[in-house]
């Protein structure tokens, strides 16, 4: 069985993060196993408080992990402190990791910055030279290539500009009301639109890393990139399509959405 590892923080709440990333690896297949960088008091209202955990601890559980059940992809998603960066990116080298898709969370959907500007230059200077893959939405996308982004066009120049900067592949995916659904694969010089089917489910939560969460299990599996992106989208899809309506909030997706009605539902009397 193929393995992935996942390095993110916790929700509490299971729609995100670590919950989310072992829910949607396990559901493509793959073995899961994580390394949590924050514990948050988290649910569909929003976040209550975050926890970090040391560099140090980090580094134990990314060593208990490689020493024992080497991963065959990484997936990073929220990592808000310098020190946790460099922490990430020495093991992974340290390692030689492969199949790595870092899900660069910087920015909310309200446009406000989720970490500082000293951790999103050791992101840029430590882990994306790393990334197989880096998976922004529009408002990270423009942060790094320094650029507005209102056109497709525009999209294409900010994914090559991004790209040949940090020497990765770049799925910049569409949204905050510019190509919903529409995703932009760029690497090597070249790029391919993926085009996806709008759902029109509010419950959003976890999107971003379910999505970069199956992308890396499907690298795991020995697909290509191009492959791996559409089978991800193919899931996502059927995660939002599952309708599932949970909180108060912009709720969770059903990431076991295949699995209901196989053994799940309660038998009829």
């Amino acid at each position: 069985m193929k393995t992935a590892l996942t390095i993110a923080g916790s929700d509490s709440s299971g729609g995100a993060g670590i919950q989310a990333d072992l829910k949607t690896m396990t559901a493509n297949g793959v073995y899961a196993m994580s390394a949590i960088t924050a514990l948050t008091a988290q649910n569909t209202t929003g976040v209550q408080g975050i926890f970090e955990v040391s560099p140090e601890f980090l580094k134990q559980q990314i060593d208990s992990v490689f020493t024992d059940i080497r991963p065959d992809a990484v997936k990073i998603g929220m990592v808000s402190s310098a020190g946790l960066i460099q922490a990430i990116a020495e093991k992974l080298k340290e390692y030689k990791a492969e199949n790595i898709v870092v899900d660069p969370v910087m920015v909310a959907t309200s446009g406000a910055k989720l970490i500082s500007d000293d951790a999103i230059g050791t992101l840029k200077e430590c882990l994306f030279p790393l990334a197989t893959v880096l998976t922004p939405n529009i408002p990270e996308a423009k942060v790094l290539s320094d650029m507005d982004i209102t056109t497709a066009e525009e999209m294409v120049e900010a994914a090559k500009k991004i790209s040949e900067t940090y020497h990765c592949a770049v799925l910049l995916k569409g949204g905050h009301q510019l190509n919903d659904a529409n995703d932009l694969l760029y690497r090597d010089g070249g790029y391919r639109w993926f085009n996806g089917k709008r759902i029109d489910n509010p419950n959003t939560h976890g999107t971003g890393c379910t999505l970069s969460s199956a992308i890396a299990s499907n690298l795991a599996k020995g697909y290509d990139l191009d492959t791996a992106v559409e089978q991800a989208k193919a899931y996502i899809s059927g995660a939002l399509a599952a309708m599932l309506d949970l909180g108060a909030g912009s709720g969770p997706m059903n990431h076991a959405f295949e699995f209901c009605g196989k053994g799940f539902a309660k038998e009829e009397a």
